[in-house]
């Protein structure tokens, strides 16, 4: 049997999401960024990576939620903001179910970058945790997974030294689970 994994960049070609305002790095940019690195790495072991678009192309939610089927593992790339420079950290929201698997990951880029995980469950949080009370993406089955924060200058420049390790050992992770 053929493995096979969903990984998709979150926002959009349309929506670039966060922005840190000093930097001017868009979320978007570094979702699509770990998305062809994820792809990268999971071909290179024979995996089928479906995604929402290829180079920088970047679908809107609305196309990746297509992709999203039965029991395959999908996991849609964003990185968290807030207004607190110091504010840190890893986190995936999803499902009860996948729990286990949230905290695999979250766990890979804690270690790969030296940064904590966020929340009393080892980085999973529940889909209704945050400032969302439902988020389409986690209705259909895949996880968001919440790499660091854009808006921390130093989770930022530890992100740009180290992204092909992060993505490296996040590929790594996902073998295992699928």
């Amino acid at each position: 049997m053929n493995k096979s994994v969903i990984i998709t960049a979150g926002h959009s070609n349309i929506d670039c999401g966060a922005i840190n305002r000093i930097t001017g790095d868009k979320e978007s940019d570094i979702a699509v960024d770990m998305r062809n690195m994820l792809k990268h790495y999971l071909e290179l072991q024979g995996v089928y990576v479906s995604t929402d678009g290829l180079g920088k192309d970047n679908q809107p939610l609305k196309e990746a939620v297509k992709l999203l089927c039965g029991g395959t593992l999908a996991i849609e790339i964003h990185c968290n903001a807030s207004s607190n420079t110091k504010a840190g950290g890893v986190e995936a929201l999803a499902e009860p179910r996948h729990l286990h698997v949230c905290q695999q990951l979250c766990k890979s880029i804690s270690e790969s970058m030296g940064i904590p995980l966020r929340g009393q469950d080892n980085g999973w949080k529940a889909e209704d945790s945050g400032q969302h009370s439902k988020l389409a993406y986690v209705s259909k089955g895949g996880i968001i997974l919440e790499m660091f924060f854009i808006s921390n200058p130093d989770e930022l420049k530890i992100w740009k030294a180290k992204k092909w390790i992060v993505a490296k050992n996040l590929a790594a992770v996902i073998l295992k689970l699928i």
